[in-house]
């Protein structure tokens, strides 16, 4: 792995000496707070390892408490959309290509699907498409302006179905008003679940936020620009169901 990507995937914490090794920081340890996700070791392919090093470069913009310029990092002014916790990133390469016009930026952690959609990005020429590999919490606190996101998407989150974990659900009333504060009048959110119980917190907390409008009774259609994934396919072909909320800012 070259020096530049290293430099991107593996940030030195503050702590560590200069000729010391780095270590991977996904989240600041000192913001003490409940995560939705946990840090995992994943086994590169060599595809992946290949989107990492040759991609990596231009499209694997680094985490840093500054805000981004938007305009910098794509080399122009358009709407931009950010998608949290995109996998393996086929949704988001997918959705990406649908829509030059847009801009989109991609966070995630898990170093697999990182690479995953930097070789989609390389070999599909998906020019409007950047991705921050932390946690995306920090990530809305510290590079996303407030008002300047012209929708969010977040694609099946981890469900955290047993009921003592359900505190480390991504989409809690905090979140969304934090989503909120980041986008503009007009601006969308977007969820799709396959889990029902976490489709009605869903509605709930989205619901409950007075900066939003709900543009469906209850649940929305399945968007056009939202692919059907082989996993959501498999599961409706089993008769499971997939919830879809639409919902946008006053």
């Amino acid at each position: 792995m070259s020096a530049v990507l290293s430099s991107l995937l593996f940030p030195m914490s503050a702590d560590t000496p200069d000729n010391g090794p780095a270590r991977t920081m996904l989240y600041d340890p000192l913001e003490h707070r409940i995560r939705s996700f946990v840090t995992r070791a994943g086994r590169l392919s060599t595809g992946q390892a290949r989107g990492l090093e040759e991609f990596g470069p231009a499209f694997l913009v680094p985490y840093k408490k500054a805000l981004l310029d938007y305009t910098a990092a794509f080399g122009r002014a358009a709407p931009t959309i950010l998608e949290i916790g995109f996998g393996m990133g086929d949704t988001t390469a997918h959705i990406a290509r649908q829509m030059p016009e847009k801009n989109f930026i991609g966070v995630e952690v898990h170093t697999p699907g990182v690479g995953s959609l930097l070789k989609q990005i390389g070999e599909q020429d998906i020019a409007n498409l950047r991705l921050i590999q932390h946690d995306a919490f920090e990530v809305l606190n510290h590079m996303i302006p407030d008002g300047s996101l012209a929708g969010v998407h977040v694609y099946f989150p981890d469900p955290w179905h047993k009921a003592r974990h359900n505190k480390r659900r991504l989409i809690q009333p905090a979140f969304v008003k934090l989503l909120c504060e980041k986008l503009a009048t007009g601006g969308y959110i977007h969820l799709a679940t396959d889990w029902e119980d976490y489709a009605v917190q869903m509605l709930d907390v989205l619901g409950a936020e007075p900066a939003l409008e709900n543009t469906a009774e209850g649940y929305a259609p399945q968007p056009a620009y939202r692919p059907l994934t082989k996993f959501e396919n498999r599961g409706l072909k089993l008769g499971h169901g997939v919830w879809d909320l639409v919902f946008t800012k006053k």
